[in-house]
């Protein structure tokens, strides 16, 4: 299963609003993204070559071809060659790594020292970053909606995250534990964005994406944990329609029963919870979080109650009755839990 970070409800706002160049791009991105998403993909895993607690990476060129996974470029031990897509893809894989070691003593994305491959230059102006089962992604955008995609570490560490999510819960990528799937990756980006920058969860933005909207695009990034709804309205991208409450919940056959849409109500909850906790949101709301994906109980069909009563039963086993209590109101406040 593969897991894009620019759904297609976006791609098609542009193609029915852009220009014919970016109608274009847009189109030729959402046929590959369509066909990726129904793809099955074989599980070949990169050979594990790290001692627990160093990253091993490789990032290669694509050479804006679209077969995989192109040129290596650079392995550990070498220098950077001045490329700006390979040295953030090189900088935010390694990060995103270090992020799981030291909170929460996970080797790699597969807990076995997975090696990190990332592909940049995919394809000619390609309008999206993927996570393959094997491998990330990342095109160069078209300089005029997107920019490169490697310029988020939200975006790299939430594309990463999937394999965590993948080894761990293997949640089914459609309704309601697909977007929970697709939740899960924007707070453990999150979490790896505020870790970089050394915020607290007060302190934090709750955007994913910021700095991927190009120059004369009206928004902030492409998600909002904070204020789902809100990330961007733009003429050419449409307003943001994630829903922050049940109430709001979208029934849709599109986009793999709304899995990119219906994300923003977990979404909201963990924020909500880790502002309430307070401190950095890896500590307590991060935690039980995590502890919640590598249940080995949790059913790969969870519906967001299921998972909200996991998150509770977790923050009081690791920690305790007032974490979990917060964490409970938490799915209160958005409609999941009554």
């Amino acid at each position: 299963m593969s897991n894009v970070v620019i759904p297609p409800y976006i791609l098609r706002n542009i193609i029915d609003h852009g220009s014919e160049q970016q109608q274009s791009c847009a189109r030729n991105t959402l046929t590959h993204v369509q066909a990726l998403m129904a793809e099955n993909w074989q599980k070949s895993l990169a050979p594990q070559k790290a001692t627990a607690g160093h990253v091993d990476r490789e990032i290669y060129d694509a050479q804006q071809k679209q077969s995989l996974p192109g040129e290596l470029i650079r392995t550990e031990g070498q220098p950077a060659n001045g490329d700006i897509a390979a040295e953030e893809a090189w900088n935010y894989l390694g990060i995103t790594y270090d992020f799981f070691w030291q909170k929460y003593q996970r080797n790699s994305l597969d807990n076995k020292g997975l090696s990190l491959l990332g592909s940049v230059h995919y394809g000619k102006a390609y309008q999206n970053a993927f996570w393959n089962g094997q491998q990330m992604v990342f095109g160069d955008g078209d300089g005029e909606i997107f920019n490169r995609f490697t310029i988020a570490i939200d975006v790299v560490a939430h594309e990463l995250s999937h394999g965590v999510t993948e080894t761990e819960a293997g949640l089914i990528y459609f309704s309601q534990a697909g977007a929970l799937n697709e939740s899960l990756s924007d707070v453990f980006g999150s979490m790896v964005k505020q870790f970089h920058l050394k915020q607290s969860a007060a302190q934090a933005d709750w955007i994913i994406g910021e700095g991927l909207l190009a120059k004369g695009i009206k928004g902030l990034g492409l998600r909002s944990m904070a204020e789902p709804g809100s990330a961007y309205n733009d003429p050419m991208l449409g307003k943001d329609p994630q829903p922050a409450h049940m109430r709001d919940y979208i029934t849709t056959r599109e986009d793999n029963g709304g899995v990119h849409l219906n994300s923003g109500i977990p979404n909201h909850a963990f924020y909500l919870a880790a502002k309430a906790l307070g401190g950095n949101s890896w500590d307590q709301a991060g935690y039980a979080w995590y502890d919640t994906v590598c249940d080995k109980t949790l059913p790969q069909d969870a519906n967001f109650a299921t998972f909200a009563q996991f998150t509770i039963r977790h923050g009081q086993q690791r920690f305790n009755k007032t974490v979990a209590q917060t964490i409970e109101q938490a799915w209160k406040q958005v409609g999941v839990l009554s």
